[in-house]
C-alpha cells in the first residue's frame, strides 16, 4: 500500500478526507502487485475502478443535465463520452498526480505503468469509487464538476454538439464518408489491454483519407470514440 505520506498528500490535492485511508490506498493498488506477491494479503484496486466507472458516468450525465436544459439526448451522450473517454480520464489523474502513488509489480513499474494513459485512467476511477464508498456520492461530485467544468471551458469541449450532430460519431461519420467518396470507414483492433472482465480495447479507423485511434471498455465503445475523433479531423459540414 502507499505510504501514509503520499495518501495524506493525495487527500489533500484531492480535497477529500477518508474516514477509511485504506480504501484509498486500494485504488492505487495495481493487480501486478498481487500478480508477483500473491501471499502479500493486498487487495488490487478492479473492484473499486469497477464502481468508480459508473459512479463517474452518473455524476459526469447529472452535471451535463443540468448545465444543458435544452441539450438532446443523443448530444448529451457523446459529450459525456467525450469527457470520460480514457485519455480525458488519464489527465485528470495526471492532474491529481496519481502516478507517483501508484503500488505497481516491477515488470509493471518497469514497462513505464506509471505513465500508461489506461493505467491511469483505471486508477482515477478506482479513486473515485473510493470517494464514493468512503464519503459518499456527493463527495465525489466535489471532487468531479470542477474537472467538467474546465473541460467545458476548453477550445473543443467548449460546444454541445448540434441536433444535426445528434446522431451517434460512428453513424455520422459513415453519413459523411458516404456522402463526400461513396466510401465507408473501416475499424480494426490496434490493441486489447486489462483484465479478461474489464478490457480496455484500442481501435484505428481509416476514413476519407484520415485515420484516428479510441479507445473504451468495448469494441464498440472505442470504435465510437475513434470515429468521434476521426470527425473532428474532417471539415466543417
Amino acid at each position: 500500500m502507499a505510504a501514509r505520506a503520499q495518501l495524506r498528500s493525495l487527500e489533500q490535492r484531492l480535497g477529500v478526507r477518508f474516514r477509511d485511508r485504506s480504501l484509498l490506498g486500494i485504488a492505487l493498488t495495481h493487480r501486478s502487485v498481487l500478480n508477483e506477491q500473491p501471499e502479500s494479503g493486498l487487495h488490487d484496486n478492479e473492484r473499486l475502478e469497477f464502481l468508480g466507472d459508473a459512479v463517474l458516468g452518473a455524476v459526469v450525465g447529472e452535471q451535463l443535465y443540468r448545465m444543458f436544459p435544452e441539450a438532446p439526448e443523443g448530444s448529451l451522450t457523446i459529450l459525456r463520452a467525450e469527457l470520460v473517454q480514457r485519455l480525458a480520464l488519464a489527465e485528470w489523474a495526471r492532474r491529481f498526480d496519481l502516478g507517483p502513488s501508484l503500488l505497481l509489480g516491477r515488470g509493471e513499474e518497469q514497462r513505464g505503468g506509471r505513465e500508461r494513459a489506461s493505467l491511469l485512467a483505471s486508477t482515477f476511477e478506482a479513486v473515485i469509487g473510493a470517494i464514493h464508498m468512503d464519503r459518499g456520492y456527493d463527495a465525489v461530485r466535489r471532487v468531479v464538476e470542477p474537472l467538467v467544468a474546465d473541460a467545458l471551458a476548453g477550445a473543443d469541449a467548449g460546444r454541445i454538439v448540434p441536433p444535426s450532430r445528434a446522431r451517434d460519431p460512428k453513424s455520422e461519420l459513415q453519413y459523411r464518408i458516404q456522402a463526400g467518396t461513396g466510401d465507408l470507414p473501416t475499424y480494426r483492433v490496434v490493441s486489447m489491454e486489462g483484465p479478461e472482465h474489464r478490457p480496455v480495447f484500442t481501435v484505428e479507423v481509416q476514413a476519407g483519407g484520415n485515420s484516428a485511434v479510441g479507445v473504451g471498455r468495448s469494441k464498440q465503445d472505442a470504435e465510437q470514440d475513434a470515429a468521434r475523433r476521426a470527425l473532428e479531423l474532417l471539415p466543417e459540414a
